[in-house]
């Protein structure tokens, strides 16, 4: 009896987050009034959008480094790309690949600068990429904001503010809107299907399955359960966590730039920003945790988060006739579920060790 319990409290810790969100989910769905082929259609964009970018957080996880807060680091390494593509005006698919090509570089030494520090504040990942963050978010202002148009040419008028340098608050990114979502066209019936970033998306999911079995990618298993013993095995542990965090960085810059060409637009001072609270919110309501993550829990988590975006608007409009209610909801739930899963995973570890204390005083009798 008391092996059910523990499995049904297992169960319950496990998958809080996902039954709320569907009971939610089905409540706000019938509230809405949208109609299934418009929910459908929503869900497709929204997962080709964002799947990508959090995808990107699952090998920091497996590493043992938690949740990479300092994900945003890649973002505004392929913000500085796309900057530089419009200004060049390259256009199409060609200018996503230019993009990714030059934010790729900076993403790499932003990686390796944020694992370098990780590797100092060790079991205190999370906050620390979540400041780091913050720190070079302003150091990305200082050089969109004056370096461009004084030391960095940009010879677009249309980017530039009215004084002469610094970039514009919104960038319009006509020329590469919709490239890789139309490279293959699909249409079903009256729904449009991204195939081409689909595509690239079980590209990336297939790499991680190969990567977990590849000799780095057990080494970051073995650091995930274990850093004191992966030390003692002769795994070099720093190292492997830098590898980890500049995979990270270099991935959250593609998914950015894959997430902005979908958009068409991009806020130069803030995009970024949302990107890594979102992507974090979506893979926790998906099931994942602080040290564990499955690629099950990314689309799960992407649907289930952007289901209640879309319809909640609508939602609260019906029941108080403010759909701006939907718009403080949005907010609260990308804070609240990180809240929320950092206090089930603190709870964890506490009801382990205190297990853990428990089997070794049975094992002293």
């Amino acid at each position: 009896m008391s092996d059910k319990k523990d499995k049904l409290m297992n169960f319950l810790a496990d998958c809080a987050v996902p039954i709320i969100f569907i009971g939610l989910s089905a409540a706000a769905i019938p509230l809405s009034g949208f109609s299934a082929t418009y929910l459908v259609q929503e869900m497709l964009s929204r997962l080709a959008r964002n799947s990508f970018l959090v995808l990107s957080l699952l090998i920091p996880i497996i590493a043992g480094m938690g949740l990479n807060f300092g994900m945003v680091l890649g973002a505004m390494a392929g913000q500085i790309g796309l900057i530089l593509v419009t200004d060049w005006a390259v256009v199409g698919w060609q200018g996503i690949l230019l993009a990714s090509i030059v934010g790729m570089p900076i993403a790499v030494v932003l990686g390796y600068i944020c694992g370098a520090v990780l590797n100092r504040a060790k079991g205190r990942e999370m906050v620390t990429s979540y400041i780091l963050g913050f720190f070079i978010n302003g150091i990305y202002q200082l050089i969109v904001l004056y370096c461009m148009g004084n030391i960095i040419p940009i010879s677009n008028p249309q980017l530039v503010l009215s004084r002469g340098y610094g970039i514009r608050n919104a960038i319009n990114l006509m020329g590469i809107r919709h490239t890789l979502d139309n490279l293959i066209p699909l249409k079903i019936g009256t729904i449009d299907v991204p195939v081409a970033t689909f595509i690239l998306i079980a590209i990336f999911c297939l790499f991680i399955v190969w990567f977990r079995r590849t000799k780095l990618g057990q080494d970051m298993r073995a650091l995930g359960q274990d850093m004191a013993v992966a030390d003692a095995a002769g795994i070099p542990v720093e190292r492997t966590r830098i590898i980890a965090i500049i995979i990270s960085t270099v991935l959250a810059c593609f998914g950015q730039i894959i997430f902005l060409q979908n958009i068409g637009t991009m806020n130069t001072y803030n995009s970024h920003d949302q990107a890594g609270m979102f992507a974090i919110a979506a893979i926790l309501i998906g099931g994942a945790s602080v040290s564990r993550a499955t690629i099950a829990n990314v689309f799960v988590g992407v649907i289930l988060f952007h289901l209640m975006f879309v319809v909640s608007p609508m939602a609260g409009k019906q029941l108080i006739g403010h759909a701006q209610l939907g718009e403080y909801f949005r907010v609260f739930v990308s804070y609240g579920i990180i809240a929320l899963a950092l206090v089930i995973h603190a709870w964890k570890r506490s009801r382990d060790k205190i297990e853990a204390r428990k089997n070794l005083r049975g094992d002293a009798k």
